[in-house]
């Protein structure tokens, strides 16, 4: 969902709450179905809080724009529960380019795991097991 039409959308809501907050993203990048983001935090905002905020403004936002999806998605939850988050010391620059790098990444993963419908060596319908 995210990589489609409203990609664009997603990432000027993101940007622009972030921006409201004093949060510098350092890194992003939008994957089919989840996104990563590098960002410097201040001291005074909580990454919890932080993370609360950005899911449920950007869920607010991305519906206002974007109508159709309230019914698609009801009760306006957008986003996932979970999320993860890390420090970042002396790594910062090696999480970036993960990062940048990692919708390539699920690219080939998922082409590596695409299952055969059709059996390449003898042309027969493959077998479900």
């Amino acid at each position: 969902m995210i990589y489609g039409k409203i990609k664009a959308d997603i990432g000027a809501i993101l940007r622009k709450l972030c921006e409201y907050k004093g949060v510098e993203i350092l890194e992003a990048n939008a994957c089919p179905d989840h996104i990563h983001m590098l960002v410097s935090i201040p001291p005074k905002i909580s990454v919890a809080s932080f993370v609360g905020y950005l899911k449920g403004k950007s869920s607010l936002m991305i519906f206002d724009k974007h109508a159709n999806l309230k019914y698609k998605y009801g009760n306006r939850h957008f986003w996932c529960k979970g999320y993860y988050v890390d420090t970042v010391g002396r790594n910062k620059e090696a999480i970036a380019k993960y990062i940048r790098e990692q919708l390539q990444e699920d690219i080939i993963a998922d082409q590596l795991s695409l299952k055969e419908l059709t059996d390449p060596f003898t042309g027969e319908p493959v077998k479900k097991s």
